[in-house]
């Protein structure tokens, strides 16, 4: 999933109510049915309305993981923003909310055509003009953001759901959880997104409107090769990638590529987001407009190969993170023993040795200098969720055997495809595309993963990629969720 961080300090209390006033039980309308998505905080039903008998999704947040008033004001404007697009074509659109004492719903249409890559390699054929098509959509959608004064600051493929099986489906953009309103010259400081689509100026603690038409550059780069611009085998290495790294414009498949569509995702990938392409100006690029730039020829089939390993490895890889690794809002509270919003030296040391981390001092100061941007000798939660960079929990091993273990339920030592599809529909994500990943995994050739070849996939990256080598510290994770050193007593998200 996503990572966000804000310079606001953690609160001591939240408020009891979301809503700003009361609302009739969600089961009085709704009977809730099963599954259809898990996210870090909330957890997506299908439901279906009484009278009606229409089905919509409802996605539920437990109040119980609303640590501060910071979550809350979170959710309510979530909730805000979707009301104030609901009504374009191409946006989700929310039907209601309701919140009782346990939790909060939001209830809204239900896509259920599948995530953009699914649709795409289910097609099996893919081309530059079905491309442009879809970037058409996706960049309205940022378009029509920006001009109501909203910031999506997520824009990734899972974001973007269908919202049927027909073949004539509409694209809707879904979950802006991390969405803000802004005005003209505003820019935020906040470390918001997913690892691989976050722009640059995210890291500078300086974004704007700007990171929407990066991220929509990442996807379109995406949907042209199969695996994204910026990658690295730890996400230090990504976000080193993105700050620095040169975008291949060279490997297959390239040199059959339009030049039209190479220099557009040059523009919205430009470093300097006042360089950068605007929403815009993208919708007016020719690549967009005129459907004779785009060529209607099917792509490599390779693009298509790469885009289902890169689509099914992430969503196995969220899964088995999700279960080891949680909030950290937490952990913060529990290493800030006096309450103060802030973590000095003698905190984190102490906070580190009550859950078994084995630094040396001269290592947690060298964390604590690092971590310390504003240098005034204390981290505040800001500080503590932007030091993303280096130390992966899940390459410890006891968090490997305990990931290879969620999916290895009848303990025989070994995961079978019926074990990974069952865990895939235990968290409504329905039947992936499994045989070819299985083969790339399954280096012995037995049918099944063993755990070396599972800790082997848990830890790979690109494979035209260098490695990075990781260092002590902090780390965001593929679930794009933070972690530190082994706290996993802490850390119970």
């Amino acid at each position: 999933m996503s990572v966000a961080e804000g310079g606001n300090k953690v609160t001591k209390e939240r408020s009891k109510n979301v809503l700003p006033h009361p609302t009739p039980p969600l089961k009085e309308h709704y009977v809730v049915g099963k599954v259809v998505g898990r996210g870090h905080l909330a957890t997506t039903y299908a439901c279906t309305h009484k009278l009606t008998r229409k089905v919509y999704a409802c996605k539920t947040i437990p109040k119980a993981k609303l640590l501060s008033q910071e979550d809350c004001d979170d959710v309510w404007r979530e909730i805000q923003i979707m009301h104030h697009l609901s009504e374009h074509p191409n946006v989700a659109r929310i039907e209601g909310t309701y919140e009782d004492k346990f939790t909060v719903n939001l209830v809204m249409e239900l896509c259920a055509g599948g995530e953009l890559f699914y649709r795409i390699t289910e097609k099996g054929h893919h081309s530059e003009r079905e491309a442009a098509r879809l970037m058409k959509t996706i960049v309205g959608v940022v378009e029509a953001c920006h001009s109501l004064g909203v910031i999506h600051r997520d824009l990734k493929p899972e974001n973007f759901l269908f919202d049927t099986i027909a073949r004539n489906a509409q694209m809707k953009a879904i979950d802006f959880g991390f969405s803000v309103f802004y005005k003209p010259g505003q820019t935020f400081g906040d470390i918001v997104g997913t690892p691989f689509y976050m722009a640059p100026e995210v890291f500078r603690r300086q974004s704007g409107p700007e990171v929407d038409v990066w991220s929509a550059g990442v996807i379109l780069y995406i949907l042209l090769r199969g695996v994204p611009p910026f990658w690295a085998a730890t996400e230090s290495g990504i976000f080193q990638q993105i700050l620095h790294g040169e975008i291949d414009f060279v490997s297959n498949p390239w040199p059959s590529i339009s030049e039209s569509a190479k220099d557009l995702i040059k523009r919205m990938l430009n470093r300097d987001p006042k360089k950068r392409i605007s929403a815009h100006e993208v919708l007016c690029h020719p690549w967009i407009v005129d459907d004779n730039v785009a060529p209607d020829k099917p792509l490599d089939p390779a693009v298509l190969t790469r885009l289902k390993h890169f689509s099914t490895m992430n969503k196995l890889k969220k899964m088995a993170l999700r279960e080891e690794i949680g909030g950290l809002k937490e952990l913060f509270k529990m290493i800030d023993q006096d309450n103060s919003g802030t973590i000095t030296f003698e905190e984190l040391k102490d906070g580190l040795k009550s859950v078994g981390c084995d630094l040396m001092e001269p290592e947690i100061k060298t964390l604590m200098d690092g971590a310390d941007i504003d240098n005034n000798g204390t981290i505040d939660y800001g500080e503590f969720l932007a030091a993303t960079l280096h130390l992966n929990k899940m390459e410890r091993e006891n968090n490997l055997v305990a990931a290879f273990a969620y999916f290895d339920k009848d303990a025989s030592g070994s995961i079978t495809i019926d074990e990974i599809q069952q865990a895939c529909r235990d968290f409504g994500l329905g039947e992936l595309h499994l045989d070819d990943m299985i083969k790339e995994i399954d280096q012995d050739d037995d049918g099944k993963i063993d755990y070396a070849e599972f800790a082997a996939m848990m830890r790979k990256g690109d494979p035209d990629a260098s490695r990075s080598r990781t260092k002590k510290g902090f780390n965001m994770t593929d679930d794009g969720k933070l972690s530190m050193c082994s706290l996993q007593h802490a850390d119970k998200g």
